[in-house]
């Protein structure tokens, strides 16, 4: 005999970024110096891996193809089209694009959406940090990353040099 009845359709959860919370969101931060290492780890990643890429280069003559996971935005800071602190007049110091931009980026995409939903372990095991640069870039967002935002030492990779993972 036919069934006249339809099966039940099988429907999918709407897209939503809880349906993706065992991601981990990458954070590759670095100079132009540190360009070899920047792009080993990126060979690293896996194909569908996300996050974003910082690198900050004295001239644009210094920017290039960089390859990385398809859902990573790579972002190229140019000091030499940037100023230094607000108001100053100065140029942009090394370092101080990278800090600026890391922090910004940071603050944006590695926060707890509201105090009560707030769980610094989902945003613990959601966030995988990779800092090089001049000592104060790095200083200044390794302290961010872990004082303002609660991100433990162990998130944040810094070079072992500088002595910042506590």
């Amino acid at each position: 005999m036919i069934s006249t009845t339809a099966a039940p359709s099988t429907r999918r959860a709407p897209h939503s970024p809880a349906g993706h919370a065992h991601r981990v969101t990458h954070l590759v931060a670095g100079t132009f110096a540190e360009l070899p290492e920047i792009e080993a780890l990126l060979a690293t990643l896996p194909m569908c891996a996300t996050g974003r890429v910082f690198v900050e280069v004295d001239t644009a003559e210094q920017v290039g193809m960089l390859s990385a996971p398809s859902r990573m935005v790579v972002s190229w800071l140019v000091r030499a089209e940037r100023t230094g602190a607000p108001g100053s007049g100065r140029a942009c110091a090394p370092g101080q694009a990278l800090s600026r931009a890391v922090q910004a980026w940071s603050a944006e995409m590695l926060c707890a959406e509201s105090e009560e939903t707030a769980d610094a372990t989902d945003t613990v095991a959601a966030a995988r940090v990779w800092l090089a640069g001049p000592f104060t870039a790095v200083a200044d967002c390794f302290d961010y990353l872990t004082e303002s935002l609660n991100l433990p030492a162990t998130a944040v990779d810094t070079p072992a040099r500088f002595g910042l993972r506590r």
